[in-house]
């Protein structure tokens, strides 16, 4: 017997006795105001969230920023926006047929379905975007998100999502980090250098 058959067989033999699982319906955190929960924990993890309360506050927040101002590429999928006179957005996403096209965009201006008070997570999807990696290749990222669609933690979120048919999702927290280098946080990593989420509505 090699000495890494003996190894497992000695584990096997030492297995921890079997568990029952956790009940799952437990009471989960809640939070008396979840706008500030998640705007707090937002931005903690580098990212910053903003109140718009109408479609022209929300262009108008937008033009404010200077990622927009310095912003040479623009890619924005809310349709108040790309309603407001001028415009926001001068890149037609639909009309790139290679995702590495988008490699030149400067900002991205998307839907967030919903954020989580918890981590300060915002769940987005593929429906409202051609291409995925615009979530990644863009150098700055703007989620906007229902203000009214804040749950209290992963537990209320998951509740919320539907695995009906293929599709794409992720939640997003921040922009891109690390800190793996000599325990030295770095943002901007390998993705967008920055984060902002728009709570649109009254």
């Amino acid at each position: 017997m090699s000495s890494k058959a003996e190894i497992l067989n000695r584990i096997r033999k030492r297995l921890p006795e079997a568990q029952p699982l956790p009940d799952l319906n437990g009471p989960w955190i809640t939070y008396p105001d979840r706008e500030k929960q998640f705007s707090e924990v937002l931005s903690f993890v580098g990212g910053q969230t903003v109140v718009a309360d109408s479609a022209d506050q929300l262009a108008e927040l937008v033009r404010q920023m200077p990622v927009f101002q310095a912003a040479g590429q623009v890619v924005c999928t809310i349709p108040e926006l790309s309603a407001a006179s001028p415009p926001i957005g001068n890149f037609d996403l639909a009309g790139v047929d290679d995702p590495h096209g988008v490699a030149g965009v400067d900002l991205a201006v998307l839907t967030g379905e919903f954020a989580v008070a918890e981590n300060g997570a915002v769940w987005v999807t593929g429906q409202s975007v051609r291409h995925r990696a615009v979530y990644f290749l863009s150098q700055h990222l703007v989620l906007v998100v229902p203000r009214e669609k804040i749950v209290d933690n992963m537990h209320q979120a998951y509740e919320r999502l539907k695995f009906d048919e293929r599709g794409y999702g992720l939640f997003i927290s921040g922009p891109s980090k690390t800190a793996d280098i000599e325990q030295s946080l770095v943002i901007g990593a390998h993705g967008p250098r920055s984060l902002t989420v728009i709570l649109y509505g009254g």
